[in-house]
């Protein structure tokens, strides 16, 4: 029997946790990796080389590799604030840098490096050029860089990207549609909504894919409401906002976590992004055409709350299992 295929598509921190847990298990994984951060050392790096931003591509490598534990303390240093030129920058950022200068793109360093860290899987840049994200609040007022978004004080309406450096339409990365139409389970999130998830979703050919696709898509849902971006939301905001982007319901299934977050657990000073636990509105989910498991996939760590990696497995697993009887 053929192992099964999962595509996991997102960025930021949500996304290795669950591609950390997958990796472990007999598929066919691959990662499509948001390119439209524009803040700290990716913004920075993106900026100085022309590169699409290293850093949601690091922390992917890391989740999927079986690197030793040094290693990966070594690739994930940051450099200390009064460190100069370096300031801020982890040292897995500058060698994804240095390898795509050498190699002439960012799709082909993470090529090397993932068979350098022994990745279980592939890794893909949603797209091969580095993307600025766009948002249009309600009241017209446009943000432009994914690090200015949060910052203003209004609800998004809708988001879009652009290349960075020049007028052409954003395109996907080679292979990146083929591996959509060709899986069986297509996972998104968690993650930031409009700055992690939707950046992906919005390239016109990935967009496409995912109307046409036979898999199954499942979208796992936040547990935290995001300063500047999610505020108020429930889960069938956030599940409404993915179909209104793509232009049809084309989610199938949504992971909601129930476990209660303690009221004076979260470290706001740590995480002072996130707000408060996103609320459940099921009548809304039905109305979304969608099939709703919910279920405790809450982890507690250091005063944040996070996706427990090895349940959203476990239960994108069984969703992959009955996909292919």
């Amino acid at each position: 029997m053929r192992k099964k295929k999962i595509v996991v598509i997102g960025g930021g921190t949500g996304i290795p946790v669950i591609l950390n847990a997958l990796r472990k298990e007999d598929v066919d994984l691959t990662a499509i990796v948001t390119v439209a951060d524009d803040g700290g050392s990716s913004g920075e790096l993106r900026g100085a080389l022309d590169i699409a931003p290293p850093g949601d591509l690091r922390n992917v490598l890391v989740a999927m590799s079986d690197m030793p534990r040094l290693y990966e303390q070594i690739f994930q240093y940051r450099f200390k604030a009064d460190d100069g030129p370096l300031s801020g920058h982890p040292i897995g950022n500058l060698v994804i840098a240095g390898v795509s200068e050498m190699q002439g793109s960012t799709y082909n360093a993470i090529q090397i490096l993932a068979k350098f860290f022994h990745v279980q899987g592939r890794i893909l840049p949603s797209s091969e050029a580095a993307l600025t994200l766009h948002a249009v609040f309600q009241d017209k007022k446009e943000v432009i860089g994914e690090s200015h978004i949060a910052d203003y004080p209004g609800k998004i309406d809708h988001v879009y990207v652009t290349n960075t450096s020049n007028q052409e339409t954003p395109t996907a990365s080679r292979h990146v549609v083929a591996e959509i139409m060709a899986a069986d389970t297509i996972v998104m999130g968690p993650g930031s909504l409009f700055t992690s998830i939707l950046p992906n979703v919005v390239i016109p050919e990935i967009r496409e894919a995912l109307i046409q696709t036979t898999a199954q898509v499942v979208y796992v849902c936040n547990i935290m409401t995001q300063r500047g971006e999610t505020e108020n939301f429930t889960d069938a905001d956030h599940v409404n906002i993915l179909h209104n982007h793509v232009g049809t319901q084309f989610i199938d299934t949504v992971l909601v976590n129930v476990a209660q977050v303690p009221d004076t657990y979260m470290n706001t000073n740590k995480f002072d992004e996130y707000l408060v636990q996103v609320r459940h509105d099921f009548t809304g989910l039905q109305a979304e055409n969608i099939r709703i498991i919910s279920n405790d996939f809450l982890k507690l760590v250091d005063g944040g709350a996070f996706h427990n990696g090895d349940a959203v497995s476990q239960e994108i697993m069984r969703i992959s299992e009955r996909r292919l009887l």
